[in-house]
């Protein structure tokens, strides 16, 4: 038997036009790889503003939504449209209408004529607006020429007062805007949501 010691013109042949394939696609990957970089970059961007909002929620929605201007008080409604019952003979009072007249239910402050604050100046209570921020860094790679972000990327968060719904403006909201922006400020993400002046239902506490 005779052992073949190379390829045959027709193994060669093959040979060619697979690696000749392989050159060409080689750009055309790239350029797919780069497109679901670009595109895991936009995801993660929208986790982070996500994440961002959740964390501004879970604030008291003004610095005088408590009795007792404290983080560990149950936050309350501020009477900022009159819609408060101020008759303390009545068994609604401090009530709103849609109200449930029960013990832990949500209630308006004690003090009726407080208004908002809107402002971030308390350091007993953590309010939406201490969450709003300026440019702040959240995927950095500090050597672009390695693995990692290409580039730094900052996010923003923003409240503005008195929204406007079907053309009247609402005191009792406040809208929270989170946006995530390149090295260029372009913005790649940008997320709004709403908090309301609902006050919160206290959490039934059960003794043994």
């Amino acid at each position: 038997m005779v052992k073949r010691a190379a390829f045959t013109f027709i193994e060669l042949i093959f040979a060619i036009v697979i690696i000749a394939i392989t050159v060409i696609s080689l750009p055309v990957m790239n350029r797919l790889l780069t497109k679901n970089l670009d595109s895991n970059l936009i995801q993660e961007a929208v986790f982070a503003a996500a994440t961002e909002l959740n964390e501004v929620t879970t604030a008291h929605w003004d610095e005088n939504s408590t009795d007792d201007h404290t983080n560990n008080s149950l936050a309350k409604v501020i009477n900022l449209d009159n819609s408060c019952n101020d008759d303390n003979t009545s068994s609604r009072y401090r009530l709103r209408p849609g109200h449930i007249l029960e013990p832990l239910h949500r209630k308006c402050l004690n003090d009726l004529s407080t208004d908002a604050a809107d402002s971030a100046d308390d350091d007993n209570i953590t309010a939406v607006e201490d969450l709003a921020h300026g440019k702040r860094e959240i995927f950095i790679n500090a050597d672009p020429s390695i693995e990692g972000y290409k580039s730094d990327y900052n996010s923003t968060v923003t409240i503005s007062y008195d929204p406007s719904f079907a053309g009247a403006a609402r005191p009792n909201m406040k809208k929270i805007t989170s946006k995530i922006l390149d090295s260029n400020n372009k913005t790649i993400v940008k997320l709004d949501t709403y908090v309301a002046n609902i006050g919160e239902v206290d959490y039934y506490k059960r003794s043994f």
